[in-house]
């Protein structure tokens, strides 16, 4: 299971979770303030639906945020493999650099040698 599954999943619980605790809490809120049942029932259908929309609006933003973390975790992704593939190049042209400079300077040296060989003779 992928972690957008596990995220999409502990969304759903976080959710369920809520809808229980409105209706468990709606069902304390009557324990203690009676009145009658058709005002009840209305007030209860009324908080059913508030929660129903608060809940789905808590699923649709953490849905939201998830989608964009995921977009951000991708292009975080991509930008490093773009820098990794940058600094490879930097990497394999300071050192056709660096083989160059060694190049050279031996050659001086055995310029240089041959001089002096010359000299003492």
């Amino acid at each position: 299971m992928s972690e957008r599954d596990d995220s999409n999943n502990n969304v759903m619980v976080g959710a369920l979770m809520l809808l229980a605790g409105g209706i468990i809490g709606a069902g304390i809120a009557l324990m203690y303030a009676p009145q009658s049942g058709e005002k009840t029932r209305k007030e209860m259908a009324r908080y059913a639906k508030k929660a129903r929309r608060r809940t789905q609006d808590a699923v649709e933003a953490v849905e939201e945020f998830t989608d964009q973390v995921t977009d951000m975790a991708e292009a975080v992704g991509d930008r490093a493999s773009e820098i990794l593939e940058k600094g490879k190049d930097m990497a394999y042209g300071a050192k056709k650099g660096l083989l160059k400079a060694i190049a050279e300077g031996e050659a001086r040296l055995e310029k240089e040698r041959s001089r002096l060989s010359k000299m003492i003779g």
